[in-house]
């Protein structure tokens, strides 16, 4: 007989919860007229999502793998209608309108695209090392991807780039191939110059050799790279104004105080001046005097910052960083493939939001939109995590069923 939930992971997320709910009303409790708004919808929010949490814990041990390709299929025709139909917001659409709640199917479609490649790796003569499967796995990745930058929603498209490597290697994938996903990345961020491209250039070689595989697959490996070193200055062309700026602000903030830097430099002002300590909940001047754009949603940690100061956002990290830890141990112990990958799937995910949400506000990352789990301010976001976390406590407690 095994536990119906994994109460241990339920505790953490409920204590992320609660501290998104205390920085959330600070951070709109001093707005004017309707500045507890925010801190509501997010409350009504958080009974839903939790609610849903707890109903997927009971569906019996096989459903999830069942349904992980309806749930794909279904994520997809969404993500193509926001296309055609989706209303505007920020620059992307991404929104489906239901009435007065808006609906955000990106934020879903990470747990369906994690479910689906779960269960496609997971079937019994799947082998990651075969092209066949290899090339499976990966398009069932670019297709959400590619249909979410075209919205576009740059930020969150990334998410699902981040999940091929960690998804791939937890299915086996020999870490040659894990060389050539890698490779194009580090390829596209130094030609811009050439000094370090080149040096890029003569690593690869060496590791091409070394790897001591067939001549046509070192030389296709050696031109793919070369060939994206050569276009990668035209896709920065294709790049929207506003997403060029976000990366030219990152890499020096300052150049733009009063513009795009704005964000980033409030943010770090609001962290450093919070000290060790804190001003104290609900003192906090860059918050209540609304310096800080974003600040109950992709800037919530400076509020927590400000407030707690470093005593409060190392006790933020501590319990981000033991959720993500409990979910690599749980995948770690799983014996079904699917349940195992989905679980990883899932850390990477969230794993990846912290990387940058905190990144951004500190200025290490560029500023790309992707909220804070379970802290940031957002209906969608905050059931998707939640519906995460359920899929997670399902498995956890079934995991001799499977």
């Amino acid at each position: 007989m095994t536990s119906r939930f994994d109460y241990i992971t339920l505790f953490l997320v409920t204590i992320l919860v609660c501290i998104g709910m205390l920085a959330i009303y600070s951070a709109s409790s001093f707005t004017g007229t309707g500045g507890a708004e925010y801190f509501n919808r997010q409350a009504l929010w958080a009974v839903l999502g939790f609610s849903i949490m707890i109903s997927v814990g009971f569906l019996p041990a096989k459903t999830l793998q069942q349904i992980s390709y309806s749930f794909y299929a279904f994520m997809i025709v969404t993500l193509i209608y926001v296309l055609f139909f989706g209303k505007v917001g920020k620059g992307a659409e991404r929104w489906i309108a239901i009435g007065s709640v808006h609906f955000q199917p990106s934020e879903f479609a990470k747990l369906a695209t994690i479910m689906a490649v779960s269960s496609f790796l997971s079937e019994k003569y799947a082998d990651v090392n075969r092209l066949k499967y290899f090339s499976g796995a990966v398009g069932l990745i670019l297709l959400p991807f590619l249909l979410i930058a075209r919205q576009p929603d740059l930020g969150t498209a990334m998410v699902f780039l981040a999940i091929i490597i960690p998804l791939l290697y937890w299915a086996g994938l020999h870490w040659f191939y894990i060389f050539v996903i890698v490779t194009p990345l580090l390829t596209m961020l130094l030609s811009f110059n050439f000094v370090a491209f080149l040096i890029l250039m003569l690593l690869i070689v060496l590791v091409l050799i070394l790897s001591r595989k067939k001549p046509i697959v070192l030389v296709a490996v050696f031109l793919m790279n070369i060939i994206v070193g050569i276009v990668t200055p035209t896709i920065w062309g294709q790049l929207r104004p506003y997403q060029q700026q976000r990366i030219m602000t990152f890499m020096n903030p300052e150049k733009d105080p009063q513009g795009a830097g704005y964000q980033i430099i409030q943010s770090q002002v609001a962290i450093g001046s919070g000290g060790f300590w804190g001003k104290g909940y609900l003192k906090g001047s860059q918050t209540h005097l609304r310096f800080l754009p974003a600040q109950h949603t992709d800037f919530i940690f400076s509020v927590i910052g400000e407030e707690f100061g470093f005593f409060g956002v190392s006790i933020v990290l501590f319990f981000l960083f033991l959720l993500i830890v409990r979910l690599i141990h749980l995948a770690s112990t799983m014996k079904n493939g699917f349940a195992s990958m989905t679980i990883i799937g899932i850390a990477t995910v969230l794993g990846f939001h912290v990387f940058i949400n905190i990144g951004m506000t500190i200025g290490l990352a560029p500023v790309t939109g992707l909220p804070l789990p379970f802290i940031s301010y957002g209906g969608s976001f905050l059931l998707a995590n939640l519906l995460m976390m359920g899929v997670v406590m399902n498995i956890a407690g079934k995991r001799f069923e499977f």
